[in-house]
């Protein structure tokens, strides 16, 4: 069965168990005519993305509460964040995904766009790349285990970057240093330097609220950078300095809910 038809399936099953609270392998194979092994595979996917929980022979809803804490990890404003830098990805394109809480908001917006090629270092938002319907092609960079981060980083991740040329590079930041750049609480910073470097534009996406914060380590200089994304909060004496650097400033609405 193809990928689309497993997505269609997938869908149904959310479908029957927001209708029913709890469903049963073996009353799924003989719905969709397919294997028990199949039916698995779909609930263990499902699972991963926060959709369900599973249970002895079947799965049942996510509670309320669960569900609330799962779609609070990607706040509100960082998604109004990702749905400005969204705009810029044009069809066809081929792009990198950094890891990290705001980037992670761009993944739900890619549905519109077509023919993607798209690169990242997280395992989480590979896993959700590899759930979007318009079926992207995936590439992980690999490399080592980075638990800070949640990503891979070193040597070899950066070697498979090289092999590559990417027409956009959306990443996060810790901090925003007025005179140097972006800033990171991480010190293995030499992946993003190489995301940049294999890269024609790079977007940077973060909230205003980090403008000031006193982090050491320099990410990504402002002669790196094209594009800065935040909200309408970032003050307008900041914007002009940053744009002095020859970066465009781009404010999202700030958004609470």
């Amino acid at each position: 069965m193809n990928k689309r038809n497993t997505q269609q399936r997938r869908h149904s099953i959310i479908a029957l168990l927001n209708e029913q609270g709890e469903v049963s392998v073996e009353d799924l194979s003989l719905r969709f005519e397919t294997s028990e092994v199949t039916i698995r595979k779909d609930l263990a996917t499902l699972e991963k993305t926060g959709l369900l929980l599973r249970r002895y022979g079947g799965a049942v809803a996510v509670p309320d509460e669960v569900t609330s804490q799962f779609t609070a990890k990607v706040a509100p404003n960082k998604l109004s964040i990702a749905k400005a830098a969204a705009e810029l990805i044009n069809d066809h394109n081929r792009i990198i995904i950094d890891s990290g809480t705001t980037t992670a908001g761009i993944i739900a917006q890619l549905n519109t766009k077509r023919g993607l090629l798209v690169m990242t270092n997280s395992l989480s938002l590979a896993n959700q790349i590899h759930e979007l319907e318009n079926e992207p092609t995936l590439l992980m960079t690999g490399g080592t285990w980075d638990p800070h981060s949640e990503s891979f980083q070193g040597q070899v991740a950066e070697q498979v970057l090289r092999s590559y040329n990417f027409d956009q590079l959306f990443i996060g930041a810790d901090g925003i240093d007025i005179g140097r750049g972006t800033t990171t609480f991480n010190e293995l910073t030499g992946l993003s330097k190489v995301m940049a470097e294999v890269s024609r534009e790079v977007v940077v996406m973060l909230e205003a609220d980090k403008l000031g914060r006193k982090i050491p380590n320099l990410e990504l200089s402002w002669e790196s950078i094209n594009i800065l994304i935040s909200d309408d909060r970032l003050p307008l004496h900041a914007v002009k300095e940053i744009e002095s650097h020859g970066v465009k400033v781009v404010l999202a609405p700030y958004t609470e809910k």
